[in-house]
């Protein structure tokens, strides 16, 4: 049966990884502007305070992992001292390659790994949006190896070096994602994959993504009456299932047409039985026809 988080992970085409050790003493506070970039970091020792889109504050202990895949600024400050009001830090790189933070004589208090990556997918904000908005997890041995793996490999110039980092970024992803609780996370299909009734509804769809699903159907698959189905799922994953079925839909669309795969094809492995079916489908969603889409990309490639 097929596994929603993989295939999300996989379509989000993780890659161009960048990390670093940070270390920090006294009072400081660093915020994130890099718009584009997902971020994650591991607390290798100290404790520090976490604040992301406005939400409570975070505290980061020694072992924690974070990951916020969502574009979006977020700030980073020390838990003690506090820093005062108006004070923003600015990092300055040493010769070992490391990353300062306060004052560069002062007895290092905080260190972390810090990495960022890109998701090359053109989907990347809808494939995000699935998925909860931050991650956190306590005591995970396995996410400071890998994290620690991504680094080495970051920073090295092996052979098939890209090809080693993609697949090291998407264990590390779906660890990450699959090691926080499911039931504690945003609306999105890791918490619908934590319902034991919706995960079932969840694999039909990714597996067939090209049957006339019905809500009556999903709910019977998922042994639930079609009301109660219809308002779970909207409750946990965050979306109707329909609308998650064709935003489904119109991204393996969108992947495939990337592939070059005819408008026929592609209407027929995603559930549309002509292809001016699909192109109302597709420009609804996307606001432009398949084939305008698929003729862009051939240009941009070009």
């Amino acid at each position: 049966m097929a596994d929603p988080l993989a295939e999300i992970v996989t379509l989000l085409q993780p890659g161009a990884p960048f990390s670093k050790i940070a270390r920090a003493s006294g009072a400081w506070r660093v915020q994130r502007t890099e718009v584009g970039q997902v971020y994650y970091g591991l607390m290798i020792s100290g404790s520090a305070r976490l604040e992301v889109g406005g939400k409570p504050a975070i505290i980061l202990r020694q072992g924690d992992f974070v990951l916020v895949p969502a574009i979006q600024d977020f700030t980073m400050s020390s838990l003690d001292p506090a820093p005062p009001a108006g004070l923003y830090s600015q990092p300055v790189m040493q010769a070992d390659g490391t990353a300062r933070i306060g004052s560069p004589d002062a007895p290092v208090e905080v260190e972390q790994l810090i990495g960022y990556c890109r998701f090359g997918s053109p989907d990347a904000t809808l494939l995000v949006a699935l998925l909860p908005d931050i991650v956190v997890v306590r005591g995970e041995s396995r996410l400071g190896i890998l994290a620690t793996l991504v680094a080495e490999e970051a920073r090295a110039s092996r052979p098939a070096r890209d090809v080693v980092l993609a697949r090291l970024l998407e264990v590390l992803l779906i660890e990450a994602f699959r090691s926080t609780g499911e039931r504690t996370a945003s609306p999105g299909v890791l918490r619908g994959m934590g319902d034991d009734r919706l995960v079932v509804a969840l694999r039909c769809m990714h597996a067939d993504p090209a049957r006339a699903w019905t809500v009556a159907e999903l709910a019977r698959e998922a042994g639930l009456s079609r009301s109660t189905f219809f308002t779970r799922f909207q409750r946990e994953v965050g979306r109707p299932p329909m609308d998650y079925l064709t935003d489904w839909r119109i991204t393996l669309a969108k992947d495939l047409l990337r592939r070059g795969r005819s408008l026929a094809e592609v209407a027929q492995r995603i559930g549309y039985g002509s292809t001016s079916a699909f192109s109302v489908a597709f420009s609804r969603q996307v606001g432009k026809p398949p084939a305008r889409y698929a003729e862009e990309l051939s240009l941009s490639a070009g």
